[in-house]
Formats: C-alpha cells, sequence, structure tokens
C-alpha cells in the first residue's frame, strides 16, 4: 500500500527531526535552516573543538557537514514506499579554502533519484558566501 503525500511528508519532517539529534550530529552542532524538496540548507556554527588551531575547522568537520546536507537533501524529497534503511555510499570533496573562525553554510540539492541510489551535489561556503568546499554523494536507501 503507497503512503499518501501527508504521510509522506510526515515521514519526511520526522527525518529532519531525528537527523539533528542523533548524537554525533548533535554534537556538532549542525542546524537545517531550509529543507525543501528542491534543497536543503545546513549551518555548522563555528566551534574551536572542531578546528585544527582554534580557527580554522577540521577538514573532518567539513565532510561531516557535506555528508549530512547530502543526505538531507535525498530525505527532504524522498519517497518512502522505497523504504528507510540507508547509508552514504560514496562522498568526493573538493576543498576550496579555509574559513576563520566563521560559520559554515552548506547547501545541497538531489540532482538523481534511482530505485536505491540518490545522488547530491553540495557547495559550502563561509557566512561572507567565500567557498570552502563542494562535493558530491551517493546516498543509498532500502527496504
Amino acid at each position: 500500500m503507497a503512503l499518501t503525500e501527508e504521510q509522506q511528508q510526515k515521514s519526511r519532517q520526522a527525518v529532519r527531526e531525528l537527523m539533528f539529534k542523533t548524537p554525533y550530529i548533535e554534537g556538532t552542532g549542525m542546524v537545517p535552516e531550509a529543507w525543501a524538496e528542491d534543497g536543503v540548507r545546513i549551518r555548522l556554527p563555528f566551534d574551536a573543538k572542531l578546528s585544527n588551531d582554534g580557527r580554522v575547522f577540521h577538514g573532518g568537520a567539513i565532510a561531516s557537514l557535506m555528508d549530512t546536507a547530502g543526505a538531507a537533501a535525498v530525505w527532504a524529497g524522498h519517497d518512502f514506499d522505497k523504504g528507510a534503511k540507508a547509508a552514504t555510499v560514496n562522498m568526493a570533496i573538493n576543498y576550496l579554502g579555509a574559513a576563520y573562525e566563521q560559520d559554515l553554510i552548506a547547501d545541497a540539492v538531489c540532482v538523481k533519484r534511482g530505485k536505491e541510489l540518490s545522488f547530491s551535489e553540495i557547495r559550502v561556503h563561509d557566512v561572507d558566501g567565500k567557498p570552502v568546499a563542494t562535493g558530491t554523494l551517493v546516498y543509498r536507501i532500502v527496504r
């Protein structure tokens, strides 16, 4: 039996709420600023604990932001009739620059939804709009 559009929307909202309450993501301080089928925006507030030197985000923190944003872009428009067990399959990152003691913003869109695999493009910039990283994410959701 297929879910109604209202049930699909409730499931997408439930994932949004749950995603940012998981211990790791909540521990980074990430917060969703926009969540729609055509894309998401997630903010990672600056925290010296997520840096190497107290001033610049560690690459792993940026990667975590990108993974979260890419997955969120998939979930934001996901068809829950296809399942809800998920994992990142692959992620590619291009680091473009550093953000000194500033929040980071990730904008992500799901560019293709397949039977099991979905593909997201992610762009990270600082609050002034300076590019920090770009990347792609392959995300798998099954029954």
